[in-house]
């Protein structure tokens, strides 16, 4: 069955529900203990290298406060876990440029084996940091970057002054926005930063999307959450204005050229790239309501839901290797405060969970700690972030080995 709204062809597979078997649980899955107290570790966005190649240590970052927002005088230390001596922490190096939500933007940088690279501050500059873990040879990029490109040579970054005043718990502090007093400023946007000479060049300005979208709303424009696709050619942006109400999805190519408006509907929330063609996004439908929904990289291309109705509440959404399995969250729920942590077998069509975890109430609005669930790159293991243990925010492991490799 197709619909067909605002140019966008929509295949109903939410329709087809009798094919849809209940959502299972899965019995015996333990979340393991990567950290523990009485300092705080966690590390932050789903959509970054959290474990080395070899898949055997896990970065993380660290800090000795909960519950307020981080001064410019705050730093985070950057460590990695050993899994092979005992979950022993290892010490790399600090940021004074990170936020609860998304830390100082720490991974793996692709294609490498042993370095790592995160944000800091330098004086009255934005950094990135690239480290050998190996070596603990360290060179400075003197720009930040927000995402890497799968080959680990270029990233692209947004503003990270505008985000914070815009919307605290993703930019970062110490820095004020020179753009505060206008709404669409020609010199701020996405930025294009090439990670081995430390060129950076303005590829998208904020008054051009304001221009290209058409939109009459009144408010200040700003750009976060980027991701580049898995073949590098383009990358995703959401184009906001106020805080986070007025939310349009966007592509372009790494040039900044070729920018396409994929979801105009102005909820878009958490997305991540299937292939090089399709993205997976939570939204809302005009005709189908709020839920999950691949989009066809293309302006008015098409539009297919996802999880036939099982897949219902907003979420940190991943792939796994192969692209079977997808890897999701919920935030807490109303009454019990846990936060449910699944898998969703796209061939079977279920939904298999594999952890609920409580939230007390003081972790909300910007030091809330969503689990933003991240899979090593085996495939075979879940890392969580999450206060349930009575410690502080913490980071769990959760072997999934058993649930993906069945027929």
């Amino acid at each position: 069955m197709y619909f067909r709204a605002a140019g966008i062809v929509v295949i109903g597979l939410a329709m087809i529900s009798s094919a849809v078997s209940e959502p299972a649980r899965e019995p015996g899955l333990a979340a393991a203990a990567l950290t523990q107290g009485p300092k705080f570790h966690w590390f932050g966005y789903y959509d970054k290298l959290q474990c080395d190649p070899g898949c055997r240590y896990v970065l993380g970052m660290e800090v000795d406060f909960e519950h307020r927002s981080p001064t410019e005088k705050d730093t985070v230390k950057i460590g990695m876990v050993d899994l092979r001596e005992g979950n022993r922490w290892i010490e790399l190096g600090e940021s004074r440029a990170w936020c609860w939500q998304q830390g100082c933007m720490l991974q793996w940088r692709p294609q490498s084996k042993t370095e790592i690279l995160w944000n800091d501050r330098d004086g009255e500059h934005f950094v990135c940091r690239i480290l050998d873990v190996k070596t603990r040879k360290m060179r400075t990029v003197p720009h930040p970057v927000y995402a890497v490109s799968p080959d680990g040579k270029t990233a692209v970054s947004a503003d990270f002054r505008r985000i914070n005043e815009m919307r605290p718990g993703y930019g970062y502090t110490g820095l004020s926005d020179p753009y505060r007093n206008q709404d669409a400023p020609t010199d701020s946007g996405i930025f294009r930063v090439d990670l081995q000479s430390g060129k950076c060049r303005l590829i998208i300005s904020l008054a051009k999307v304001a221009k290209l979208t058409s939109t009459e709303d009144d408010g200040k424009h700003y750009f976060n959450h980027l991701l580049v696709g898995p073949e590098g050619s383009r990358f995703i942006f959401l184009h906001r204005i106020d805080g986070s109400r007025n939310t349009r999805m966007l592509t372009a190519a790494m040039d900044g050229s070729d920018i396409r408006l994929i979801d105009a509907s102005g909820k878009t929330s958490h997305f991540i790239w299937r292939d090089s063609k399709h993205i997976l996004a939570w939204t809302r439908h005009e005709s189908l309501g709020r839920g999950f929904y691949l989009f066809e990289d293309k302006t008015g291309g098409t539009v297919e839901t996802v999880g036939e109705g099982q897949m219902t509440q907003n979420g940190h959404c991943t792939y796994l290797p192969g692209g079977r399995w997808i890897l999701s969250d919920s935030y807490p729920m109303e009454k019990t405060r846990n936060q449910h942590v699944y898998l969703y077998d796209v061939q079977k069509r279920r939904k298999v969970a594999i952890g609920r975890f409580h939230s007390p109430p003081q972790y909300k609005g910007e030091w809330r700690c969503d689990t933003h669930p991240r899979c090593s790159p085996d495939g075979k293991y879940v890392v969580i972030d999450s206060p349930h243990g009575g410690n502080g925010r913490q980071m769990y492991m959760i072997d999934i080995s058993r649930v993906v490799n069945r027929p």
